[in-house]
């Protein structure tokens, strides 16, 4: 069995990454290069440029052409819109959303972040008014009757699924897809290519993204299976320029690219190609450590270029970097101190465990947040909320902030050119590094944006200043078959269907294009043959374990599985069929369900089994064994089948037991943020169970009480029960 690598993402461990071409082992770096304490200064040619830092003087909004031309577009037209960040693509979506929602039409708006559902729909609740917006996530279930709607793209996908299996149009008169990049998702892109490809004509579709190069190619596929014309309305310019910089570990700011004449190359400013000449180049921190932020952070303030987001590598790098923010820039602003402290206590007062967070004290004296998936998602909120609003001089977080949730900044500190991917580290591509600076520059509070480039061991300053410059990458097909996909689409199509539906991804498009389709064709075969190749072997197990019948129609464990949308839908199927689930104890339940969650692998030898309820070791062995024959047959046919681990169970079964949310912290190794998860996609595999209740009423009954048991404090907010949501649910049945 392989260990679970503790690990935070970018975190560097042997049996974890591959190594960076290129990249030294820290501990061969000589102790000789020193780090210097920052003198703050800035090169002459600086001069002109710091005197455009400033507020735009108040003036009325007026749209941008690309603006204007985007919502003529959408009303006869699907339309594609790119644009930088910060360009102003929401209003597009504010605007087409009202204009439908005006003509007594249903709009729904998909993202692909929790995060980035929960701030957009925060903002349309304020524009439009909380009984005219909903919002849809594994999580939240709000005003789903809303004439508006925010959700996942999963939600959104699963929604289509319905639709075709019970033939009612979906509900919906406009689709806005938000981070229209994601289509090529290694891991998520299938589901924005199964809701393009299922989406009935009528509805027009509104796609936003900052970062796409081959536009004109995705907007051809969109024109050719939907029968209309897909409009590209593209915008080159940032609405607040952006100017980056070097910072010199001695303190020294400098332009980061010399100027250019003609064709020639992007070339390095003379202060940098002189600090790479230089034996020994100074250091920004001894090996193996942080620099001191403090330091870092006066030169900027020196040059009023906060507040600023620091990207770093790891989660761990952002919680240990707000420790060397002293507090000195905030000391010397009684006002914002004091609203500061203000916002933090409005903002943690309902929350016991918010308002006794470990980091609130750096927070409020520091004004320096840590922004990371490993944080409650309730003290990102908080954090999220202060830096929204002006009052932090700081955030250091990793890179996911960067993607589509909207935390501007004067500045952004970037100080590594790679990214780790949860493999290795590799270089960050255009699209990566333009998202991350796309954070830089307040539209209507900033005249001019900053990218300050720091170096260190693992930053390439000549990578950093081409991908300044360079185009986003082309968006590639990621679809693939999997079991829930295939259970679906059975559900409303016979397999020749299917074929037709497959003909129309965007994959298939992609290989009629030349040499361009070579990608396309490996993938998937010069007529699709290796993607048809897998659906075809998917069905045949589903035949093989009676959930199709050898008509290719559904069985009736085919139909109830089918509502199983989760990782292993298959593996919890047969759990039920073979009554393997205890049916009466909510608290088990949990458990069990929180092993069937694909997040990550656990180390199970770690625990002492004599510490764990015998009741746990009982279930687990009963469950073990009875699926064993099962997951045997998965993996001997190439599919996988996911070890059901121990230690998430018994995690779960503390916190469903009513442990205290500390206590429950402590006898796991998990970041506070990864426990929230796990919960939380754990009450969503029972949300599931809870789906196939005419069925299952038993089960689905148990599983109501766990989801009730494990989604409180401080894990969620709010007080709507799951109840609430499966008394909404059964309406909808009704009508």
């Amino acid at each position: 069995m392989k260990k679970r690598l503790n690990k935070g993402p970018g975190e560097r461990t042997g049996q974890q990454t591959k190594k960076h071409p290129g990249r030294k082992n820290e501990r061969q770096v000589s102790a000789r290069e020193a780090t210097l304490n920052m003198t703050p200064g800035a090169d002459k040619d600086l001069a002109d440029i710091f005197k455009q830092i400033g507020s735009p003087a108040p003036s009325p909004f007026v749209p941008d052409p690309f603006q204007v031309e985007a919502v003529e577009a959408i009303q006869s037209t699907d339309c594609l819109v790119t644009a930088p960040t910060g360009a102003g693509k929401t209003w597009i979506a504010e605007t087409t959303a009202r204009q439908f929602l005006e003509r007594g039409l249903k709009v729904w708006y998909a993202t692909p972040l929790k995060a980035l559902t929960n701030s957009i729909h925060a903002q349309f609740t304020k524009l439009f008014g909380p009984d005219k917006v909903g919002i849809l996530t594994g999580d939240i279930k709000e005003n789903p009757n809303a004439p508006m709607i925010i959700g996942t793209t999963e939600i959104l996908r699963n929604q289509l699924y319905d639709a075709m299996h019970t033939g009612k149009d979906l509900g919906a008169d406009f689709i806005i897809l938000d981070e229209a990049h994601f289509l090529g998702d290694e891991e998520r892109g299938v589901v924005w290519e199964e809701i393009i490809i299922y989406l009935p004509v009528r509805i027009p579709l509104l796609m936003l993204s900052a970062t796409i190069g081959n536009t004109g190619l995705i907007a051809e596929w969109l024109t050719a299976i939907r029968g209309k014309e897909c409009r590209v309305v593209q915008a080159e310019e940032r609405p607040v320029p952006l100017f980056p910089l070097f910072l010199n570990p001695t303190g020294q700011l400098s332009p980061l690219l010399g100027k250019s004449s003609g064709k020639k190359k992007i070339s390095l400013h003379r202060g940098v190609a002189e600090y790479l000449k230089t034996k020994p180049r100074p250091q920004i921190s001894q090996p193996g450590r942080l620099p001191d932020f403090s330091q870092i952070l006066k030169v900027l303030n020196q040059f009023n270029l906060l507040p600023a987001i620091f990207f770093l590598k790891s989660r761990a790098d952002c919680d240990h970097a707000i420790k060397s923010c002293t507090g000195e820039i905030l000391a010397k602003d009684r006002q914002t101190k004091e609203r500061l402290a203000l916002r933090i206590e409005e903002l943690t007062r309902s929350n016991k465990h918010l308002a006794r967070h470990s980091q609130r004290q750096i927070l409020e004296h520091t004004a320096a947040g840590s922004h990371h998936s490993g944080q409650l998602p309730g003290w990102k909120v908080v954090v999220e909320t202060l830096m929204a609003e002006g009052l932090l001089s700081a955030m250091f977080a990793t890179s996911t902030v960067a993607a589509g949730v909207n935390f501007p900044a004067r500045s952004v500190v970037i100080l590594n050119s790679d990214r780790f991917n949860g493999t290795e580290f590799l270089p960050l591509t255009a699209s990566e590094f333009q998202q991350m600076t796309g954070r830089a520059g307040r539209r209507g509070m900033d005249k001019i944006g900053f990218a300050v480039v720091i170096p260190g061991r693992f930053m390439d300053l000549n990578h950093s200043a081409r991908m300044l410059t360079a185009p986003s990458l082309d968006v590639k097909s990621q679809i693939k078959i999997n079991f829930s996909m295939t259970l679906n689409l059975l559900l409303s199509h016979t397999p020749e269907k299917i074929r037709l539906l497959l003909d129309n991804s965007f994959a298939s498009h992609m290989i009629t294009k030349g040499k361009r389709g070579n990608y396309a064709r490996r993938a998937f075969g010069a007529d699709l043959e290796h993607l048809w190749d897998h659906f075809m072997a998917h069905l045949d197990f589903l035949k093989q374990e009676n959930f199709v019948s050898e008509d290719d129609t559904l069985t009736p464990d085919g139909e109830w599985a089918a509502q199983l949308r989760m990782d292993a839908p298959l593996l919890v199927a047969q759990t039920l069929r073979l009554g393997l689930l205890p049916e009466r104890d909510p608290v088990m339940l949990a458990a069990v369900m929180a092993s069937f969650v694909s997040e990550k692998e656990f180390e199970d030898e770690s625990m002492e089994r004599r510490m764990l309820p015998k009741r746990v070791i009982r279930q687990f062995l009963t469950l073990r064994k009875g699926l064993k024959p099962f997951a045997t047959s998965l993996m001997d046919q190439g599919f996988h089948a996911p070890f059901l681990y121990l230690q998430p169970a018994s995690v779960m079964l503390a916190w469903a037991g009513g442990e205290p949310w500390e206590a429950t912290v402590k006898r796991t190794s998990f970041a506070e943020g990864d426990l929230a998860r796990l919960i939380l996609r754990t009450a969503e595999n029972l949300r599931q169970l809870a789906g196939v209740r005419h069925t299952f009423p038993v089960i689905a009954a148990t599983a109501i009480e766990a989801i009730e048991l494990i989604r409180r404090e401080p894990v969620v907010n709010g007080t709507e029960t799951y109840e609430d949501e499966v008394e909404d649910q059964t309406e909808d049945e009704k009508n």
